[in-house]
């Protein structure tokens, strides 16, 4: 029996244990399941490369379209207004990261942003940072999600350092992303009259309901020495604090977009927004840029060229490439059967005749 089966499938190895076979080694053991081994020919490879392309150039294409044009009747605008250095007085402008430190100074600032197209509510408001590179190890590393979860139920707090403990006590949240929360803080008026700013529902809905804890509550929080950013109000759990869920989300990019709330109420061309700000954010000690956005949004999201310029790239890339290998398989190509039958004759009379 056993050798019959040897005979014919030659995989697997068998044993009679109590007159039952027993298979020791399976067919994916030993890698005699059926497969697809597929041979890419050079025809293949520049057919793949050519459908890449046809099909990545007009998606980056409609990406870019849907990302600056109309469609549907809805226009992406934007409105982007820096305010680092205006916001900071003449005087201080030489050292501002004295002036950004010194409590003392009012850091209050008006700014007039003025609306050149129609903008349709709901308009989202952003602020943005450049050269802020959120994405440093040791800057990512240093939170505690269990901890915002659980609160001071979790005591292994480690990943915080530097920034885990207080006077012995433990701080929550803890780390260096909460403690260098941003809080400018803006308020926006039109014609003297202050437009509604809803703060609601701006960070994502997972995070708010399976990331920060609902019976958490910042304690200890910015009670040391060295303020890094922002307070958070001690009477109100975690996963309403939107503002710091939203700032937790951390960005792989220098330069990135937080939203800040969406105004409710459509702007006219040629209204003029006056944006009282709170310039308390300190981004001088490290050169940074900060920005207040005002931007519409499409289909597709608000305003970026990133997705579309990648899908043209790689289209663009692959008809290149599919170009290429078509110039160097017609320059290179290898003869055929019959060919290489003609060649060796030809070669075989040659040496005969020499001899």
């Amino acid at each position: 029996m056993c050798r019959r089966i040897f005979s014919t499938c030659g995989v697997a190895a068998v044993r009679i244990v109590s007159g039952k076979m027993v298979l020791s080694f399976y067919l994916f053991t030993q890698q005699s399941l059926p497969a697809c081994k597929p041979v890419l020919t050079p025809g293949w490879v520049i057919a793949i490369f050519l459908f890449m392309g046809v099909i990545f150039i007009p998606v980056g294409l409609v990406t870019l379209r849907a990302s600056h044009c109309v469609i549907i009747h809805s226009m992406v605008v934007e409105i982007v207004d820096r305010y680092d250095i205006d916001c900071v007085p003449e005087p201080s402008r030489m050292d501002k990261v004295s002036y950004i430190q010194d409590d003392s100074i009012p850091k209050n600032c008006s700014r007039f942003m003025k609306v050149h197209k129609y903008m349709k509510a709901p308009i989202y408001i952003y602020y943005q940072l450049d050269n802020y590179y959120q994405n440093h190890r040791r800057y990512v590393k240093s939170r505690s999600d269990k901890q915002l979860l659980d609160g001071q139920k979790y005591h292994d707090t480690s990943s915080c350092q530097p920034v885990e403990l207080n006077n012995n006590r433990p701080i929550v949240p803890c780390g260096l992303i909460a403690w260098s929360l941003f809080n400018d803080t803006f308020k926006f008026i039109r014609e003297g009259a202050e437009l509604k700013v809803n703060r609601k529902n701006i960070a994502w809905k997972s995070d708010r309901g399976h990331k920060f804890g609902k019976n958490v509550y910042p304690f200890n929080f910015q009670n040391g020495t060295l303020i890094g950013g922002g307070k958070l109000n001690p009477e109100i759990p975690l996963s309403d604090q939107e503002d710091l869920i939203v700032w937790m989300r951390t960005s792989a990019l220098p330069s990135f977009r937080k939203l800040y709330g969406r105004i409710e109420e459509d702007l006219d061309v040629d209204d003029v927004v006056v944006v009282n700000l709170m310039n308390n954010y300190n981004t001088y000690s490290f050169g940074g840029k900060k920005k207040l956005v005002l931007s519409t949004s499409s289909w597709l999201g608000g305003k970026n060229d990133f997705l579309g310029h990648a899908c043209v790239f790689v289209g663009c890339s692959s008809l290149s490439l599919a170009i290429i290998f078509m110039l160097l398989h017609v320059k290179y190509r290898r003869l055929d059967r019959s060919d290489e039958l003609v060649g060796l004759g030809i070669g075989w009379g040659a040496n005969l005749e020499r001899f």
